[in-house]
């Protein structure tokens, strides 16, 4: 187990939600991919982005969305961070803010960082999130997030 896996573990067993671990083939950790081989609906595995402002003080958040939706960075990012302009955060800020590398990321043990939640994410029984690393996923249900004392935004993906 990596030191980012066993760091999202020992969050997750804080948090007191059950949970599932799932082993993946790292070379199917990107979304479509962990969807096609191991089925599991797109309609029910998230993405967690990082984003960061790109004028004025740099401010970094996470934002948690469904697989089938695209994040709106040009507006609803952007206003939540109050900024003029937002973007994806670089693979090297991610590492260097996460200790995760893409593909692996997730919002558990981000304590530092605020933590969007598209209102979509809130509605299935279970989700897949990523665990950490490219070799894990979490299936867990969305309550989580009110543990995390996520904002849950209406509108946060298209």
């Amino acid at each position: 187990m990596s030191s980012s896996e066993k760091q999202v573990i020992d969050a997750l067993d804080q948090l007191g939600t059950p949970y599932s671990v799932i082993e993946i083939d790292p070379l199917f950790s990107d979304t479509k991919e962990f969807c096609e081989k191991y089925e599991y609906p797109f309609e029910q595995t998230c993405n967690t982005i990082i984003v960061t402002s790109k004028k004025g003080p740099k401010k970094y958040a996470a934002c948690v969305i469904l697989a089938h939706t695209r994040l709106d960075v040009n507006k609803r990012v952007k206003g939540l961070l109050g900024t003029t302009k937002a973007s994806f955060a670089s693979a090297e800020e991610v590492k260097e803010l996460t200790g995760m590398e893409l593909g692996g990321v997730t919002p558990f043990a981000l304590a530092s960082l605020p933590l969007y939640v598209d209102e979509r994410v809130m509605k299935p029984e279970w989700l897949i999130l990523c665990g950490g690393s490219r070799s894990i996923k979490i299936k867990i249900t969305p309550q989580v997030f009110n543990k995390l004392n996520a904002d849950v935004v209406s509108g946060l993906a298209l």
